[in-house]
């Protein structure tokens, strides 16, 4: 995804209100729900500036989110529960092997989301292709972080189209962000081939560990991922152009069906 103007603030600044550290906490494997509650009153919390910016890291059991943009058609067809959600984005699976990452953090003022999006964006690009998954980047259309069709995965199963690797889903309230970024690690994709992932079914969906043909774990991945997005938040890591690719933005097309389906209702 590229920017469509520049960004509020010189690429090497913060954005961030506070210029205090960032606070991780690990809440371990924790169902969808309760994490979700946390966040909210956490979020609370900071707008009432009774804590400061926190990064939560958290794996979920298996569930699939569905957030604003979904449609019918992209919900699941094997039984596992769905949870709406108050993110952007249409819907998506969150379980075991994937390093889930949520931000809540006051963003400085005037609140620039793309430029937000854009950083979690280079975080990730920066640590995937710190652990070796050296060809990472944008498809233009779509928010995450992609490997290109024409890099060839270590492992034979890994998918052969553009295949997602991090996906992103936000949410900012009175200046908070909420939700953030998952990382696939060492999870399996059986659950992804029940939904239509993020509305998009022209790509693939694809692990750390399929990339390199070993065994990445959480625990291996979550160093350098939040490097880097301490590094990107506060400027230190510039956002660059790592963008390989165009295609239609699942958003866009999921507002266009929904039209369509009013007037038929018409």
């Amino acid at each position: 995804m590229t920017a469509p103007r520049d960004p509020f603030f010189p690429a090497d600044r913060s954005i961030r209100a506070s210029g205090a550290p960032l606070e991780i906490r690990h809440l371990g494997r924790m169902d969808y729900q309760e994490a979700w509650d946390y966040q909210a009153a956490l979020a609370k919390q900071r707008a009432a500036e009774e804590v400061s910016d926190v990064i939560l890291v958290v794996e979920h059991p298996n569930i699939y989110t569905a957030g604003k943009r979904t449609l019918e058609s992209d919900m699941p067809d094997n039984g596992l529960p769905v949870i709406t959600v108050d993110r952007g984005g249409r819907i998506t699976w969150h379980g075991e092997g994937q390093l889930v990452v949520y931000p809540i953090i006051k963003l400085a003022e005037p609140v620039d989301v793309v430029d937000y999006v854009r950083r979690l964006e280079e975080a990730i690009i920066q640590a995937v292709r710190e652990l070796g998954v050296t060809t990472a980047g944008r498809v233009d259309g779509r928010s995450g972080v992609w490997v290109p069709h024409t890099t060839v995965a270590a492992d034979p199963a890994a998918p052969k189209r553009d295949r997602k690797l991090g996906a992103l889903g936000i949410r900012i309230t009175r200046g908070v962000t909420m939700h953030g970024l998952a990382l696939n690690c060492n999870n399996t994709l059986e659950y992804y081939g029940h939904i239509v992932a993020c509305g998009i079914d022209d790509a693939d969906v694809t692990t750390l560990s399929l990339e390199l043909g070993r065994d990445v774990t959480l625990e291996e991945a979550e160093v350098p991922l939040l490097r880097a997005l301490d590094d990107a938040l506060a400027g230190r890591l510039i956002v660059a152009d790592h963008t390989f690719a165009s295609a239609p933005d699942p958003g866009k097309q999921a507002a266009e069906a929904r039209r369509k389906a009013r007037a038929a209702h018409e």
